[in-house]
């Protein structure tokens, strides 16, 4: 094992605000990071003179930024070549590999779960968890020979772009449904928007039952045997239900987001549950991908302060380009289809993220000796 900071060099830093003339440059600050992706995707140019006053440090292409503030997030990524020269965050701990360490071996060491699991052992403060430079470089590391480094770095890249590739083609899987929707039957967002097939425009209030659930949020319980669809992404659980349909879910405030759901489930005072109130005259799914594009004419009306919300009229009053039942049919069998596909991605997906992490958990614990 070695420390971080034996096998890591410094790097230079400057102040912006005492350059003799305005230089634009590209700054990363901690927002900058994708903590899922673990990549830079948001680097901006600012002029030295409004630079903030945490950009300081000078990166280079392949230095591995280090998040100190919440590690439980493990924001990390590689300085990629378009962003050689940019100025850093002195939020970040900046790992500068020595020729005894790869670069990419460093960076899968610090996202697997035993460098997060030592920095949050260590961070400090309740509210805002972080830790310093000095921990993270005082953190200890497996070093094999550099030629294994190489090999194990080769591996485990090799798994991140399956697993990208994985991404990518669910990504393209749920566009697909709303492009099919968009293509038949115009676009629920632009209005007066047509697609290729005859409709009717049509009150949403008309063609559906809508009621909200009584509970507050607090009412979940861990391991419940109902859903229960809150204004969160994803539904919590409960006990006791209050529904028993075929119904799409919308989030009255917050998130905003839509979900659907058949069968016994419970829903927090602000979420919408709507029903169908003739599946001969709209099909619930067929709502539901209306609803599903529709959502971000809601967000556009809602109101409210720090949490925004949604009125009911919003819901009744929105224009449903309605077809007859059976080209419904006909996209619900279409969206099914996608899904299904959706379905089994998602699982490969799942599998591949497992050995993912079996291969972390066993090539970096004991890189030297067990590698196979």
């Amino acid at each position: 094992m070695k420390r971080i900071g034996d096998v890591t060099t410094r790097v230079s830093t400057w102040n912006p605000s005492r350059a003799t003339e305005p230089v634009a440059f590209d700054y990363i600050d901690l927002g900058a990071v994708d903590n899922s992706r673990k990549e830079v995707t948001g680097a901006a140019g600012v002029s030295s003179a409004e630079a903030p006053s945490r950009a300081r440090q000078l990166v280079a292409a392949g230095d591995v930024l280090v998040s100190t503030v919440r590690p439980n997030l493990n924001a990390v990524a590689v300085v990629p070549p378009h962003l050689d020269g940019a100025t850093a965050s002195t939020g970040f701990t900046v790992l500068r590999p020595t020729r005894d360490l790869h670069g990419r071996y460093l960076f899968h060491w610090v996202r697997s779960e035993g460098f997060i699991v030592d920095m949050v052992r260590k961070a400090t403060g309740s509210s805002y968890p972080a830790v310093s430079d000095r921990i993270v470089k005082q953190s200890e590391l497996p070093l094999p020979p550099l030629a294994e480094q190489r090999r194990i770095a080769t591996i485990l890249d090799h798994t991140d772009s399956l697993c990208l590739k994985r991404s990518v083609a669910l990504a393209h899987l749920d566009d697909l449904k709303k492009s099919c929707f968009l293509e038949m039957f115009g676009d629920p967002r632009v209005p007066g928007s047509a697609g290729s097939l005859p409709t009717s425009p049509t009150l949403l209030g008309s063609l559906v039952r809508i009621r909200t659930g009584k509970l507050d949020a607090n009412a979940a319980v861990e391991d419940g045997e109902f859903p229960f669809f809150t204004c969160a992404s994803r539904p919590s659980r409960i006990d006791v239900p209050a529904f028993d349909c075929k119904a799409i879910l919308v989030a009255g405030n917050g998130d905003l987001n839509v979900k659907y759901y058949e069968g016994q489930f419970n829903a927090y005072q602000r979420t919408y549950v709507i029903e169908s109130a003739d599946e001969t005259a709209a099909l619930p799914k067929f709502l539901h991908a209306f609803l599903d594009l529709y959502v971000e004419r809601l967000r556009a009306q809602s109101i409210g302060g720090v949490i925004k919300y949604i009125k009911l009229p919003y819901l009744q009053e929105a224009i449903v380009q309605l077809p007859d039942l059976q080209v419904q049919h006909e996209f619900v069998r279409r969206a099914e289809a996608v899904a299904a596909l959706s379905r089994d991605q998602r699982t490969q997906a799942s599998e591949l993220d497992a050995l993912r992490v079996s291969l972390v958990t066993r090539m970096l614990a004991r890189p030297s000796t067990d590698t196979r």
